[in-house]
């Protein structure tokens, strides 16, 4: 008997129990669902933002690539012969021109060797000279005329060989240009072909880029040709395209082509990286906001459109609200950017404060400080 009792006790319990935890849950779970209605339904202030009117624009057609600036000229001057370095006769840096002597190696026996050769050719000259009077004479048959005419000429071949041995114990500047860092020291022994310092010439100078297939009917000689350096990033330079590959590269699909640029300043130099704009003589019609009315996100970009509310304020006006609206960028150019598709000319985008902005919110436009919108801005850099 007090096992049933101690049992119905403890459903009683059980019961009771299930009512107290039911009715606190349902309490907390009905305050929560009261709270999110509240906060759901709360207004929201209206956000202030700054405006812009998308405007219709005409822009060069332009093509863009990267390139690499090349020399015109550049070589590592090497020696010919080898020889031990007798005297080193530039600064690593000079500017030096066509001609100049760099380096001279020891010749001294080859010299000498010179010597007897021309004294050697200075005989054979002798004996012929001798022997065509005697040939004139009847004295000697033409024969033996021949033979002394081929051992001058051979003898003076001799001596203009090693003549020109000696000269090439000179190094000289194949070119006008400027010399890089010394690779040899005096007293070196150095081999045929050994560097001996580098020498580039500046003045004019190449950028080479390449351009995909088809964009090969777009482009011709003379087109200018601008490109901006990482080593100077305020400073465009000015050239125009001198030569394009006849040929396309199979594997790439690319066209290869080459600007020339005046460069009398030195600052482009071969070997650097080199941002190529072609400008066409082609125009072409864009809707331009500014960059800063661009909302960048990885699924797209979006800009915040202005329009009339349903609802007044308290002055009576209709309030403004924001639509967001996804829109396909073309090319930048300065603070404005290009909208190809989603936004037509005349429609009004928000310009500041687009991270506080959702769809359908209310703003007030404060156009006192608007952000830049320059195409060809030219900030204070004091």
């Amino acid at each position: 008997m007090s096992k049933r009792i101690l049992s119905k006790r403890m459903v009683i319990m059980l019961i009771i129990l299930a009512i107290v935890f039911g009715a606190i849950f349902g309490f907390k779970a009905f305050v929560s669902m009261k709270m999110n209605e509240f906060f759901d339904n709360m207004p929201q202030p209206a956000a202030a933002v700054s405006t812009y009117e998308a405007r219709s624009d005409s822009w060069a057609r332009i093509l863009e690539a990267v390139g690499t600036v090349n020399a015109v000229n550049g070589v590592d001057v090497t020696s010919q012969v080898a020889g031990e370095v007798e005297r080193i006769q530039f600064e690593s840096g000079d500017t030096v021109s066509k001609g100049d002597t760099l380096v001279v190696l020891e010749s001294a026996a080859d010299r000498a060797q010179l010597n007897a050769l021309e004294a050697t050719s200075r005989l054979s000259r002798q004996e012929f000279d001798r022997y065509q009077r005697l040939y004139k004479q009847g004295s000697i048959s033409k024969s033996e005329l021949d033979n002394r005419r081929a051992q001058r000429d051979q003898a003076a071949a001799q001596a203009a060989a090693q003549r020109e041995q000696i000269n090439y114990k000179t190094v000289r500047a194949p070119f006008d240009g400027i010399l890089g860092i010394r690779q040899v020291d005096l007293g070196q022994f150095l081999q045929p072909g050994t560097p001996v310092v580098s020498l580039t010439q500046l003045e004019p100078i190449y950028v080479d880029f390449s351009l995909p297939e088809q964009e090969l009917g777009k482009v011709e000689k003379g087109l200018k040709a601008r490109v901006r350096l990482d080593a100077y990033p305020e400073q465009p330079f000015e050239g125009e395209i001198t030569a394009i590959e006849p040929g396309v590269n199979e594997a790439t699909r690319n066209v290869a082509l080459q600007a020339t640029f005046d460069n009398a300043d030195g600052k482009l130099r071969p070997g650097m990286f080199a941002d190529v704009t072609i400008q066409l003589p082609q125009s072409q019609d864009v809707v331009v906001v500014p960059r800063t009315a661009i909302s960048f996100a990885p699924y797209g970009n979006a800009v915040f459109v202005v329009q009339d509310g349903e609802q007044k304020n308290e002055d009576g006006e209709v309030q403004k609200v924001v639509k967001k609206r996804f829109v396909k960028l073309g090319r930048r150019r300065g603070d404005l950017i290009a909208v190809v598709e989603g936004l037509k000319a005349g429609e009004v985008v928000a310009t500041s404060g687009l991270l506080k902005l959702r769809n359908d919110a209310t703003v007030t436009i404060e156009n006192d400080v608007e952000p830049s919108a320059e195409a060809t801005p030219t900030p204070d850099n004091s």
